[in-house]
């Protein structure tokens, strides 16, 4: 992956040789799971099952990734379910191939569903374990990895082994196989196939040989490898709706103008990957096809008399217009006229000015964050000119204003650039996704944010409310906002979409309550509680709505009359009553209650046969009298 290294690329030099340019990203992604047979068998139907929601997950994402499955350290080598696949692939000793690189189907999960049911018993019988020691060649499991790889049929943007293992020290340090299986990190390095190590206990070691290894694979110095969590490593695998790669929610590519003559080039994402939702479809119903839309532009030429279409012909999308009239005239305005207005100005960010980093509230609720990277993917060195900003921004304590036109026909945005650092290696969160430091696009509201609402008259369009109340209530939006985490906080509708596509085609029951775990209501009751003695001072005690009350019935099973929903104490109260009046809801009073209305707040005595409606007519014209 094409990057920048604040601490490499600081330094702005004339030189272009080193400039590494952005390559293409539109392969597919893959992911070749590597068992280690050695794994206990609690710790083995562990990662069988990891494998299984990531096989699950990865079918509901994105189908078209290539996920593969491999065991290590095994004692026999049984067939795939698809022999013809290793036709061009050898196969070494102590490894058995179980799924090759496919796209995931149905017909595979059941596959390795079926497996996973029988595995606890039969694995040991089916692959066993290496003799005598169950230590196979790693290099020559490397080595099988990089071809499954290779002949996989796809062009590959992002390739990852994956190794699931307990064991520490594949060989002895003295070995040739040790040494062996070291060299094959340079030949990962030059394949760009990253490797990863999950343990399967938390306390793992990687010194004896992974650190070196893994530094050898990703060309970067031993020194700066830095131990994972084991246990989030196997939550973030098995989950394959949270894309590492997060080069693929690249939203575009613009240009940063920072001045006369001066520009770079650079790149924005969202935070997080998006959930796709399937395409509206229409069915016809009589035999279950695709009905199919095509937008047509008819021009039809009406006879003033007759209003008989005497000719009728169709044009294009390009050839359409639009008429308005102004006057006794009748303007006409092509479409190559409207884009023409639509693109007066090309899609980039303009550099407006700097400003102190206090003066940008915490929280604005104008549009959800982006962030900002650079590329060298149109003019060279940008990266080095964009570190240099962003570290310049970082020790001033500054934010750029600037005007974002993200894409054509687009309306133009005023944006903050805040500059951010990575988090900490410690974070045992899910961190960002993505990976190192960059600006965060802040879009700035365009118009006057309205919040002050009087919290008691609310349904009025000229209510107001005092700063204290306002003041108030954004302190407690500030004690109930939370930190977005992808694994807290999921999109239920689309989870229960999730499960009943799972119940449909793999017959797999998925907890209903785990779909949407939200913060718990009873801690943010806790955050806030400070808060409740202020607001009864300032908007006054809620009163709870009367409850209603099921009838009751007698001995004969005939219904008992109708209970009064609005209780006598209630109508004491004028303020009630004239809601009451506003709503237009005495019909829920009785007619003792309508007399009791009328001769207490309106000191007038009806008829004694008046009727209900008569009553309520009556309140009615007293009270806007």
């Amino acid at each position: 992956m094409s990057t920048w290294n604040p601490d490499q690329d600081i330094e702005l030099t004339d030189s272009e040789d080193d400039t590494e340019i952005k390559k293409d990203f539109n392969g597919r992604e893959a992911i070749l799971f590597v068992v280690d047979a050695n794994l206990q068998t609690e710790r083995l139907m562990e990662a069988l099952k990891i494998i299984r929601a990531a096989f699950i997950s990865g079918m509901l994402v994105n189908d078209k990734d290539l996920m593969g499955l491999i065991f290590s350290n095994t004692k026999n080598s049984p067939p795939p379910h698809e022999v013809q696949c290793l036709e061009n692939i050898v196969v070494p000793a102590n490894c058995a191939v179980f799924l090759p690189m496919r796209q995931l189907t149905k017909p595979i999960v059941e596959h390795f569903l079926e497996f996973m049911g029988t595995a606890d018993e039969s694995f040991a019988t089916d692959y066993g374990v290496a003799e005598p020691d169950g230590r196979g060649s790693f290099s020559y499991m490397i080595r099988l990895c990089i071809e499954l790889l290779e002949k996989c049929g796809k062009k590959l943007n992002n390739a990852m082994i994956v190794y699931m293992t307990d064991v520490e020290e594949p060989h002895p340090p003295s070995s040739m196989e040790f040494q062996a299986a070291l060299q094959k990190a340079n030949d990962l390095e030059g394949k760009e196939f990253e490797f990863q190590v999950i343990p399967m206990h938390d306390d793992f070691d990687y010194e004896p040989f992974y650190k070196e290894f893994i530094t050898l694979s990703r060309a970067i110095d031993i020194d700066s490898f830095r131990v994972p969590d084991a246990q989030l490593q196997r939550v973030i695998l098995e989950d394959r709706k949270l894309r590492q790669d997060f080069l693929r929610r690249c939203l575009g590519h613009f240009t940063l103008s920072l001045g006369p003559n001066l520009k770079i080039s650079a790149q924005f994402y969202n935070y997080f990957q998006r959930r796709s939702y399937p395409h509206k479809v229409h069915i016809m119903r009589r035999d279950n096809s695709v009905v199919r839309k095509k937008r047509l532009i008819m021009v039809r030429k009406e006879d003033g008399e007759t209003q008989e279409i005497t000719h009728e012909y169709q044009i294009k999308t390009t050839g359409g217009w639009y008429e308005c009239k102004v006057g006794n005239e009748t303007l006409r305005v092509t479409t190559e006229q409207l884009n023409r207005v639509r693109n007066l100005h090309p899609p980039g960010m303009m550099l407006l000015g700097f400003k102190h980093r206090s003066a940008l509230p915490d929280n604005l609720y104008s549009k959800p964050c982006s962030f900002m990277y650079p590329d060298d993917q149109s003019i060279v060195g940008s990266k080095r000119l964009f570190c240099a900003l962003w570290q310049r921004c970082l020790q001033r304590e500054k934010i750029a204003i600037c005007l974002f036109m993200p894409k054509r026909k687009s309306v133009p945005r005023y944006v903050a650039l805040v500059p951010v650092e990575a988090s900490q290696p410690d974070d045992k969160n899910y961190r960002s996704l993505l990976s190192g430091d960059g600006f965060k696009i802040v879009y700035l509201p365009e118009a006057k944010d309205i919040r002050h609402i009087d919290m008691c008259d609310w349904n009025n369009i000229e209510n107001t409310a005092s700063e204290e109340n306002v003041e108030l209530f954004q302190k407690v939006i500030k004690k109930l906002t939370v930190d977005y985490q992808p694994n807290l906080i999921n999109d239920p509708n689309l989870e229960v979409l999730q499960s009943n596509l799972l119940a449909l085609a793999l017959n797999i029951e998925t907890d209903a309550d785990n779909l949407s775990q939200l913060p718990d209501p009873a801690v943010q009751n806790k955050r806030i509680e400070k808060f409740i003695p202020d607001y009864n001072e300032m908007f006054g005690a809620e009163t709870e709505p009367a409850k209603k009350r099921a009838a009751k019935s007698d001995a004969d099973g005939a219904s008992a009359p109708k209970v009064a929903k609005i209780d006598d104490d209630q109508i004491k109260s004028y303020d009630i009553v004239e809601q009451l009046i506003k709503d237009k809801r005495l019909n829920s009073c009785t007619v003792a209650q309508l007399r009791y209305i009328l001769d207490e707040h309106f000191g007038d005595k009806p008829a004694t046969k008046a009727t209900k409606a008569v009553l309520i007519e009556r309140i009615m014209t007293l009270s806007i009298e």
